[in-house]
């Protein structure tokens, strides 16, 4: 006999289309309805009621998987912005949203995953930050094609997946250029520490070849050293590098008020630049430069790109807007 997921494959979209099809939903584009009623068609497909009640309760629910970072001393306010915008924006949508922490999935096959967001009715994925190396079984999850996937700074645009960030590389070009360019205590030697995020991260291999397009540019000399979005690491590295260097460049916010922490312990002084835009920068003491983005906007219109998906349509590449900012305290309390 055949079924309402038999005439979603046929038709190359998800349940919930079909039977907003069969409904007669009115925000179903056209040739979406075209294709459903064709592979009705040619399958011979007849609803009955026990159909459209199970395919009823398939109601675009989309699970938001934030990773937060549990090694920093700080609390790290982006997933919590990703949250905000994702929830703010599926109720004004009338869509439903979960949150599941990444940890919860770290000892989880990609079959596991499988069934367990299926045991939750869930049809779409936004995904924050997904790693290539750390996340093997996610990565595998997204690609079999079960879930439509919106991915938040990662790659890997498909006919069931969307990509969501910012221009990684032209931002950590731009604000490390301006920091130079500004920082009258930079001398002529041009000595840099640059704390870079994740070793195989796409996020950090982007920002990565900005800061390296800069120096050579520039002809600066720049040490490069990973500190894995870690206050901890990028203190570290501060107190081992920072003497010998004339100014500090971190690929986040949070590894910049590391290496704050432990220029003011050494009582020396080198300017600093962070990356992210986060509230927490006005509390390092000092004025930063660094990279504002929107995290709220980004995860709502992940929200967007998720009902889009789920409505039949394919993936695409989504450029989110940036801007060079410098954060200092009374800009928090403000």
């Amino acid at each position: 006999m055949v079924s309402i997921r038999d005439v979603a494959k046929e038709a190359g979209v998800a349940i919930s289309t079909v039977s907003k099809v069969l409904n007669n939903y009115p925000n179903v584009r056209g040739e979406t309805k075209e294709r459903v009623n064709r592979a009705i068609e040619q399958l011979g497909f007849v609803p009955n009621s026990i159909a459209s009640a199970l395919s009823s309760k398939r109601s675009g629910r989309v699970a938001l998987v934030l990773d937060v970072n549990r090694n920093a001393q700080a609390v790290d306010e982006i997933p919590m912005q990703y949250m905000i915008g994702a929830i703010n924006r599926a109720k004004e949508l009338g869509m439903d949203i979960i949150t599941v922490f990444a940890a919860m999935l770290s000892d989880m096959s990609a079959e596991e995953m499988t069934r367990y967001f299926q045991s939750q009715s869930v049809e779409a994925l936004i995904v924050c930050s997904l790693s290539r190396t750390e996340d093997e079984a996610l990565c595998k999850m997204v690609k079999s094609g079960n879930f439509k996937t919106v991915l938040i700074n990662a790659p890997g645009v498909d006919e069931n997946t969307s990509s969501i960030h910012i221009d990684n590389q032209k931002a950590q070009y731009e604000v490390a250029k301006t920091f130079l360019t500004e920082s009258t205590a930079f001398c002529t030697s041009k000595r840099i520490l640059y704390i870079a995020g994740k070793k195989e991260g796409y996020v950090s291999g982007e920002r990565l070849k900005g800061m390296q397009k800069l120096a050579q540019e520039m002809e600066l000399s720049l040490l490069v050293r990973v500190g894995n979005f870690s206050e901890l690491e990028a203190r570290k590295l501060t107190m081992q590098y920072a003497p010998h260097k004339d100014a500090i460049i971190c690929a986040s916010d949070l590894m910049a008020i590391g290496a704050m922490k432990a220029l003011i312990d050494m009582d020396i002084y080198r300017p600093v630049c962070g990356f992210d835009g986060t509230n927490l920068m006005g509390y390092a003491g000092k004025q930063m430069h660094t990279v504002g983005q929107d995290f709220k906007r980004t995860a709502a219109c992940a929200v967007e790109e998720a009902g889009r998906l789920i409505g039949g349509e394919a993936g695409r590449e989504i450029i989110m807007p940036h801007k060079l900012m410098r954060i200092k305290y009374l800009d928090v309390i403000s």
